[in-house]
């Protein structure tokens, strides 16, 4: 039995610190959190000082029960990260295990090496209750909005649906650059460029720095340059630096790898979290970018042997904001004298990036020669200006590169003249503010200082599950883009098309995130309002510190936020569906609305409250509750459309349903996708139809007399008897199964997991 009992979270983190612990240490993981609030129930007594009831999770009482067994007569070390998640992972295995906070040996170490392992077991503190209660007051916040926010949208937009104080938040701001990018009126403007001859070879492209409002303007311009002399007016030459950026923080290093590998922002996080528990890079939640001086004396070795002392520059960069969160250092790796590591193709990429930026750091700016050349003409006061850049030391470059390519200006002199080649005017137009990516989603809620760290990913992950926000490309529309041309034959006009709008991985809110906002919007300006959920921020900051007491903290907050509760009950339905009536049918008479369903968008006629059940139809492709209109709305009626029938005489016909555009022949349902069902024609109807039939022939491979089939689904050939699946080997030749195995392998199949159904209360 070991003398020592050291307990971490993660099993690979306890594999990496076994390697530098000797025999009398015995390593073990609690596999995360080990006790919670129950999944079920709000488990918080509001009227008792917010005490949380925990639980033990039921996974983790195995393991709660082998880490007793393995405890006894043994001296524990709590050794979870350092930061206020990891400092609850020891403050609840006190409790598990009936050990006392107050007395049992703590460490942290913001890197798993040897070094830093041997000086944190040298210095043990006890359980930072501080920091617990500041991790324990965001759980209880969280769960407060959560159970009792949620119910609320249940009832008055849709079943299903959640709230959180910081996903709701992070929703309203994809909701508002959507609305902000839909809303955009570009305006236009011409923009001229032109081509210069010097020794009537050498070609320097130049621009006005000024646009023309509009053609006519941009024309005569043109005109007047014509017949105009070119000459050199300036030549400013002065010499210039590029800084290296900082060393990455948690926020940093996911906009960092968007932008450089491609890694969505959990990707990131998921990589260098194994990074960090193989022992190759520093703890990788972190607001700080300060480098200890064990760090700049390695990239100090690094780059005088490697590269040269004219490369290195010492540096010490502030962090801008200190929060109790912060760990002791930015992220690096913990051997700066290994440029490549990791396991795998992405843990070598990210590993590399960091290396990169660390002790890029570390070194010399860029040394850069900047030139500008203004030319002149005789016919107006237009300055045209070509731009060059030479670098003239890589600096840092050499190894942080992704800098501009040298652009080289020809030698000039004031007063040389230019021969004109060409001159162009063309149309350009404002841009909207882009939509956010994951990777500038996590900049824009860190400059709010909303969130911390640890919940960036996260965050981004649960708008996207719950169905607030999906991440797609947009294709982009085309519209004409006019130029004006002055070259040897004169001035020309011309028109060519440009694509715009066209953007790839961009978050877009659902029509469930409009509607939801909105009614949060007017309901609990508070939950959503960008102010108060950085000031809760600021809140557990404080908390960590000591500064503040969590409890008043959370009474503060629950005295306002359930007021607000209890008056959405009033709220009809109508109103948090923002139900629209766009007019009424020349038919039936009935009058039309637009409204938001369970499933989304919709249009609905008649009224809900009347003996006939009304008629529904889909939202036409592309509109929302602010901009449909009623000829849109009485096409999407004229739904189901009869194509025609099929080749056996079946009636085929074309709708649109929550998953897209479809056909229908029976009760068999054909996606249709891209075809619009207003005008799909009967030989492409028909064409999907047989595909259809082809596929279903081929998912049925045998059927036996007792009712069990053997199909081949999406994963692979499995046999069913209608409740129950079993999945069939590979290898297995699928002719030969009998009906007496398939019976086999059904009774051996494990029972299908019920799916949970919130029954509807009874009107």
């Amino acid at each position: 039995m070991s003398k020592n009992l050291v307990i971490v979270e993660s099993p690979a983190k306890a594999k990496t610190i076994e390697k530098f612990l000797g025999k009398d240490y015995q390593v073990k993981s609690s596999f995360g959190h080990i006790r919670d609030l129950p999944k079920k129930g709000l488990s918080i007594d509001v009227d008792n000082g917010f005490q949380p009831e925990y639980e033990i999770s039921t996974d983790k009482k195995k393991v709660v029960s082998e880490l007793k067994k393995a405890a006894k007569d043994a001296v524990i070390w709590l050794a979870s990260d350092e930061d206020r998640e990891g400092e609850a992972i020891a403050w609840h295995l006190c409790h598990a295990l009936k050990i006392d906070p107050a007395t049992t040996k703590r460490i942290v170490f913001h890197e798993i090496t040897k070094t830093a392992i041997d000086e944190a077991i040298k210095h043990p503190r006890t359980v930072n209750q501080e920091l617990v209660n500041a991790q324990q007051a965001r759980r209880i916040l969280d769960r407060l909005v959560g159970y009792k926010l949620s119910p609320v949208l249940w009832k008055k937009i849709r079943p299903g649906l959640s709230a959180g104080r910081v996903q709701s938040v992070a929703v309203r701001l994809i909701v508002e650059r959507e609305r902000e990018i839909l809303t955009y009126a570009p305006t236009s403007s011409y923009k001229v460029a032109g081509v210069f001859l010097v020794e009537k070879s050498t070609e320097l492209p130049a621009e006005l720095k000024q646009k023309y409002d509009d053609k006519a303007s941009a024309h005569e311009l043109l005109d007047s340059l014509s017949s105009a002399t070119f000459t050199v007016k300036s030549v400013d030459q002065r010499p210039g630096t590029r800084n290296p950026s900082v060393p990455f923080t948690t926020s940093g290093l996911q906009q960092e790898a968007a932008r450089r590998v491609g890694f969505g922002v959990r990707q990131t996080m998921s990589v260098a979290q194994r990074l960090y528990e193989s022992g190759l890079i520093t703890y990788m939640r972190t607001d700080s970018t300060t480098l200890s001086k064990l760090a700049q004396d390695g990239a100090e070795s690094y780059i005088k042997k490697n590269l040269g002392a004219e490369y290195h520059k010492l540096r010490q960069f502030k962090t801008k904001q200190q929060s109790a969160q912060e760990a002791h250092e930015a992220i690096r790796p913990t051997d700066l004298h290994k440029p490549s590591a990791g396991d795998d193709a992405n843990q070598t990429k990210l590993y590399e990036l960091i290396w990169k930026r660390t002790i890029a750091s570390q070194m010399t700016p860029a040394a850069i020669d900047r030139t500008e050349i203004g030319i002149a003409n005789d016919k107006t006061k237009d300055v045209f200006v070509a731009k060059g850049e030479v670098l003239r030391f890589a600096g840092f470059l050499k190894v942080y590169g992704g800098g501009k390519e040298d652009v080289i200006l020809p030698e000039l002199n004031i007063g040389d003249t230019l021969d004109r080649k060409e001159i162009s005017a063309t149309e350009t137009f404002t841009k909207p503010s882009a939509r956010y990516s994951e990777a500038s989603l996590v900049k824009k809620l860190e400059e709010l200082g909303i969130g911390r760290p640890s919940t960036y990913a996260p965050t981004i992950s649960t708008v996207q599950a719950r169905g607030y926000v999906e991440k797609a490309d947009i294709e982009g529309d085309e519209r004409p883009i006019a130029r004006i041309l002055l070259d040897d034959s004169g001035v020309s006009k011309s028109s060519e098309t440009q694509t715009y709008g066209a953007d790839k991985n961009k978050l877009l809110p659902t029509s469930t995130a409009l509607v939801t906002t909105d009614f949060l919007l007017k309901h609990f300006t508070s939950i959503v309002d960008y102010d108060f959920t950085a000031k809760a921020e600021e809140g557990f900051d404080k908390i960590a510190s000591g500064d503040q007491d969590w409890v008043k903290m959370l009474d503060d907050f629950y005295k306002k936020f359930l007021p607000l509760v209890e008056e959405s009950d009033s709220v009809s339905r109508q109103e948090s569906t923002q139900t629209k009536q766009l007019g009424v049918h020349p038919k039936s008479g009935k009058p039309i609305f637009a409204r938001f369903g369970r499933y989304g968008l919709m249009l609905q006629q008649g009224e809900t409250e009347s003996e006939e059940k009304p008629l529904f139809a889909p939202m036409p492709d592309g509109a929302t509750l602010d901009n449909v209109t009623l000829e849109q709305a009485l096409e999407m009626f004229k739904l189901p459309r009869l194509v025609g029938q099929t080749e056996d005489g079946k009636d085929i016909k074309a709708n649109i349903g929550r998953f897209g555009p479809y056909i229908q022949v029976d009760k068999l349902y054909v996606s249709i996708k891209p075809l619009d069902p207003m005008d799909i024609t009967l030989e492409e109807a028909r064409e999907h139809y047989a595909k259809k039939l082809q596929q279903e022939k081929e998912k049925h491979i045998n059927e036996f007399d007792n009712g069990i089939k053997v199909l081949n689904g999406p994963y692979g050939p499995y046999v069913t008897d209608g409740k129950k699946n079993a999945r069939i080997a590979k290898t297995t030749d699928l002719k030969t199964i009998t009906a007496e195995q398939a019976k086999e392998m059904i009774a051996k199949a494990p029972a299908k997991k019920k799916r949970y159904t919130k029954k509807r209360a009874k009107k």
